[in-house]
């Protein structure tokens, strides 16, 4: 696939709407073959999905509406089609930013666009494998004095599913954004050093307002993880600044 040429630094605003229309319909074009895939393979995949729960003793999947199979396996779909074609998506995205960077940085995007898939398969990963079946099973069994049986909708739990998933991938975005300001010279590796207590309760207080369930135990598991990665972006940083500055004395 070939990248979008950059006649000049200043694109006409009909131009940038033309290049904007070509990312969103290859972006469409990527999502429907992979939905097809998809569809193909929804209930398996959905069963791998739900293992988590189904693992679980004396939990059911219901069915509370007529459309919400159908729905469900549809929704599966569309997300597997967007895992599918999430290359697509992100050459697409990326190219599509390149002309309003400058020359000499456009190198760095085929290091932050791999680093940034590879974090967000990590996060979606630890959150899946890791951290959802400790918080299903403390959700589902954290209930009243009184015996009842779980049910779970397959639309609900989807949902919940895919809502946990993107957050991990989201959270585990963190180095890259701060080596790319310490790249850029708005952050310096030393400020986060001296600022680790103010980010690590930032990073509590955002994973208690982002995670999906209000579980001590699960925001705990997830602001561990990230702040972690905060401190290897700050030993990271000092090596972009160390290259970065011999780069600079060299030119």
């Amino acid at each position: 696939m070939r990248r979008r040429k950059v006649k000049d630094d200043n694109m006409p605003l009909m131009e940038h709407i033309r290049a904007l229309r070509k990312v969103l319909v290859v972006s469409a074009y990527g999502i429907a073959l992979g939905s097809v895939l998809g569809w193909a393979f929804s209930d398996k995949i959905y069963e791998y999905l739900a293992s988590p729960v189904l693992d679980l003793i004396s939990v059911s999947f219901v069915t509370t509406t007529p459309m919400e199979p159908i729905m469900v396996k549809l929704k599966v779909s569309i997300v597997t089609g967007i895992v599918v074609a999430l290359p697509i998506l992100l050459w697409q995205l990326w190219s599509f930013i390149l002309p309003a960077l400058k020359q000499n940085e456009k190198k760095y995007l085929y290091i932050i666009v791999p680093s940034s898939l590879v974090l967000f398969v990590l996060g979606a990963a630890f959150g899946f494998y890791f951290v959802l079946p400790i918080g299903v099973k403390f959700l589902l069994f954290t209930g009243g004095s009184i015996p009842s049986t779980t049910m779970v909708t397959q639309s609900s739990y989807l949902s919940f599913l895919i809502t946990f998933i993107l957050v991990f991938g989201i959270l585990f975005q963190l180095p890259v954004v701060l080596l790319l300001l310490i790249r850029m010279g708005i952050v310096r590796p030393q400020t986060l050093a001296k600022k680790r207590k103010w980010a690590f309760f930032g990073i509590v207080a955002v994973t208690m307002f982002v995670s999906p369930t209000p579980d001590v135990v699960t925001q705990f598991l997830m602001a561990g993880p990230v702040y972690l990665l905060y401190e290897i972006s700050i030993w990271l940083g000092y090596i972009v600044v160390k290259n970065r500055d011999k780069a600079l004395s060299a030119s």
